[in-house]
């Protein structure tokens, strides 16, 4: 028997092909009458760029820069969402409200495969929604070390979206 999906982690990059990915997550979510949690990962800075980094940065404005990226990392999310429902849902028959879909907009700072996991597991989720883009003549050979990563260390269902050739992505001004 399939498993019910119920809750979706969509995890994104916000390369301008993720919000490729996230129409995969939103139709899937519709489809299968679950909730999306949406994960932004920020990688953390090596040790060499932060020993070059703090005899600048005290660790107050660290912080406040932090906080105000995650500010705009969110505000860039809820951007592209209400570019989607503009563009796209309005077409549905059944036009859903994204914010009873979207449960909640997570960012985290660590290893992006790592904190995928991590927050796949922590938040009960039924399947991974990720995209990948495709870079230079091997791109058919290999995915992203991101969700390679991903694929070799979870039991979940993973769905990993290309964007197809000659495919361009929704203009969404991300002024």
């Amino acid at each position: 028997m399939i498993p019910n999906i119920q809750k979706i982690l969509y995890a994104t990059d916000l390369s301008p092909n993720s919000v490729y990915a996230l129409r995969y997550a939103i139709n899937s979510a519709i489809n299968h009458h679950a909730d999306i949690i949406i994960l932004h990962v920020f990688e953390k800075v090596d040790p060499a760029s932060n020993a070059w980094l703090d005899p600048y940065l005290y660790e107050d404005r660290h912080k406040k820069i932090y906080s105000e990226h995650i500010i705009e990392t969110k505000d860039l999310i809820k951007k592209r969402l209400g570019a989607i429902r503009e563009n796209e849902l309005k077409e549905l028959k059944k036009d859903p409200e994204l914010e009873d879909i979207i449960i909640s907009i997570e960012i985290s700072e660590g290893v992006p495969a790592e904190e995928i996991l991590s927050k796949a597991e922590e938040l009960n989720c039924d399947a991974i929604i990720m995209g990948t883009h495709s870079k230079g003549i091997i791109a058919n050979t290999f995915l992203g070390s991101t969700a390679k990563r991903v694929l070799r260390r979870t039991r979940k269902p993973v769905f990993i979206i290309p964007l197809p050739k000659g495919e361009t992505d929704i203009d969404l001004h991300d002024d």
